[in-house]
């Protein structure tokens, strides 16, 4: 009994599924869906790192992944100016964040105004260890895309092993 307490206190919580949809408020936070809430509340660590490494897609990283790609940044050897570029992207338009009470996660001006954030429905979902955060352009770009080859990729993928 005592093994597998040990084991599901160390399981990591797992992200939600799905795309959700958002919104940023007049303050410039984004109101977390609900199961948003529940995964950022179950991490130990609250602080967060909101912030974009391509300039178009936002992300909000708890600070534990965030810390992992910091490392990841500084031993990158394949091309560290590539790892150079996109760390400054993420200070550059990054900051620091907590959910408040409400669930609500602030959006650094910065950031809202180069990925045209505001005053527009934003799509989130999560993934790798980090929540994205689309505007609806970028959506409908991402969605074309998919769709487009998605009977080749599905196909591609269950050679690969996908179940």
């Amino acid at each position: 009994m005592a093994d597998h307490d040990d084991k599901s206190r160390g399981t990591p919580p797992e992200a939600p599924r799905g795309m959700y949809p958002g919104r940023l408020d007049d303050k410039g936070r984004l109101k977390l869906p609900a199961p948003f809430q529940h995964f950022f509340n179950s991490l130990t660590e609250k602080k967060l790192f909101v912030t974009s490494l391509d300039r178009r897609i936002a992300q909000i990283y708890p600070i534990a992944v965030w810390r992992e790609n910091e490392k990841f940044f500084e031993t990158f050897r394949d091309d560290p100016q590539a790892a150079q570029d996109v760390a400054f992207n993420a200070n550059d338009l990054g900051a620091d964040a907590e959910a408040d009470s409400q669930g609500r996660v602030l959006f650094n001006p910065e950031l809202r105004r180069e990925l045209g954030l505001e005053d527009q429905e934003l799509h989130v979902f999560s993934y790798k260890g980090r929540v994205q955060v689309l505007t609806e352009g970028i959506y409908q770009e991402r969605r074309q895309r998919a769709s487009k080859a998605a009977s080749a990729n599905v196909e591609l993928l269950e050679r690969a092993g996908l179940k």
